[in-house]
């Protein structure tokens, strides 16, 4: 099987890697609209006009399946794209709210949700998790994280900074939806920020899970060929990978 991965920019290299892990897949085409990160300030038709575009990338590959591993295009642009395509295009919202009810919190457990400006408007993750019955939830706006991560800036004092800023008058949550496929890359950051206490849901691990879920697949013997592409800086975009996959 061929599987896109699409991304407003770096980010999804982290659901890449977690792809790359299990090897459940012959080939991967990811493609990061790096020219246009981030999309989460950006209004709704915006992204669905951007993710769109991206579907028409894709079509250049006979793909089986595509995942759209950005959270702001998988809370507003699902619809318009699965209509526009003859092959399967998934989300990573409801993968990652799947993964923490896999995780047995409490109902009252804090839950942090870390995500850009949009996707926390569209409480796509508040609402499904309210549904299931919890009832201390937090959602922060935290969109600076983003440029870092495209900077290639996973730790230091610039880091430690913007951490300090969003997190200090916060409830020390129990687990951390990141709402954003840039922030497991700073993962290991943000755990030793909480004393390595959170359960850190990361979309990458999440959607594997949903995949086996869902799908019939078979670990392959060979890795994936992965193929990179990107709208701008596609040598910026390769060096990211080189780090962190």
């Amino acid at each position: 099987m061929k599987i896109g991965v699409f991304d407003s920019g770096a980010g999804g290299l982290s659901v890449v890697k977690s792809l790359l892990a299990h090897n459940l897949f012959d080939e991967i085409i990811y493609y990061g609209d790096t020219a246009r990160v981030p999309y989460g300030p950006k209004d709704q038709n915006t992204i669905i006009r951007y993710s769109l575009e991206a579907l028409e990338f894709f079509n250049n590959f006979d793909i089986d399946l595509l995942i759209t591993a950005c959270n702001t295009v998988s809370a507003y642009a699902l619809p318009e794209m699965n209509a526009q395509s003859n092959y399967p295009v998934l989300g990573v919202i409801e993968p990652g709210v799947m993964a923490l009810e896999n995780a047995s919190l409490r109902k009252d457990d804090n839950i942090l949700i870390m995500a850009t400006r949009a996707t926390i408007n569209s409480k796509r993750y508040e609402k499904a998790l309210e549904k299931l019955g919890h009832t201390n939830i937090t959602s922060l706006q935290t969109g600076l994280f983003v440029p870092l991560v495209e900077e290639g800036i996973f730790n230091g004092k610039l880091l430690d900074a913007t951490m300090n800023h969003y997190f200090s008058d916060i409830e020390k949550p129990k687990a951390i939806i990141l709402g954003c496929t840039h922030f497991p890359l700073i993962g290991n950051a943000l755990l030793r920020y909480f004393e390595n206490k959170p359960l850190l849901i990361h979309s990458g691990e999440a959607i594997v899970q949903y995949l086996e879920a869902r799908y019939d697949l078979e670990v392959k013997e060979d890795e994936a060929n992965l193929k990179i592409f990107a709208s701008d800086n596609v040598a910026g975009l390769r060096k990211i990978a080189d780090t962190w996959l």
